[in-house]
């Protein structure tokens, strides 16, 4: 590979709206991202039984790695709420409700009814990612910096355009300006999922590659 030529790196997803975003927040990087719907041979179905979003991720990374035989990476995201009892706290289950799959209409239905019932809730994802390029290097991570702000999840859904694939996005309401995310724009807030974080631990990982060659030159 030419010392200009971008690393390609598959994105453990079928999420078209998890890819694209995740393409334009690594889009000045030198990394080519790829979606399980771009490769030729059908992604296997893996199992997402971990006990926590970090292990979730790297079922996922671990998996794909082995079926494709190249550098992958996955993610998993969990939502949490202040002052909700345990048993009402989504974790890693976020599209997972009393054991059913839930459609993104059936997201808002469910969330929305929260809201509606307990009033606005203070929110915050967590998130974790696992990048593995080969056996030996396992690149991974769960901590804050992958976290979101706090912001408000709210019983009326935004009246605007949706992103499918981020049915939650418009329930969300900046605690900052009391807007919804979708009424915001890109110098006031990528989303209420996304952080910087993911953008540094890709810079990391660029820079422990670049010492890694240099050394083996």
């Amino acid at each position: 590979m030419g010392e200009n030529e971008k690393i390609k790196l598959l994105f453990g997803t079928g999420n078209q709206a998890k890819l694209a975003d995740m393409q334009h927040r690594l889009r000045d990087l030198n990394i080519e991202i790829l979606g399980l719907r771009d490769m030729e041979e059908k992604a296997p179905d893996v199992p997402e039984d971990g006990n926590t979003l970090l292990e979730n991720a790297r079922q996922k990374a671990l998996a794909y790695y082995d079926f494709y035989g190249m550098p992958v990476f996955s993610c998993d995201s969990g939502l949490y709420f202040e002052g909700l009892p345990e048993n009402l706290q989504p974790g890693v289950h976020v599209r997972t409700v009393g054991g059913k799959y839930l459609t993104d209409e059936e997201m808002l239905a469910y969330y929305g009814g929260l809201a509606e019932k307990y009033g606005d809730l203070r929110a915050r994802y967590r998130n974790a990612i696992c990048l593995v390029t080969d056996r030996e290097h396992v690149y991974e991570t769960m901590d804050d910096t992958l976290a979101s702000e706090v912001f408000l999840i709210t019983s009326v859904p935004y009246s605007g355009v949706r992103h499918k694939g981020f049915p939650l996005d418009s329930l969300s309401v900046s605690i900052g300006t009391g807007k919804y995310f979708y009424e915001m724009d890109d110098e006031q807030t990528d989303g209420p999922a996304v952080s910087d974080g993911f953008r540094q631990f890709f810079q990391r990982y660029l820079r422990e590659r670049g010492r890694e060659r240099s050394e083996l030159s």
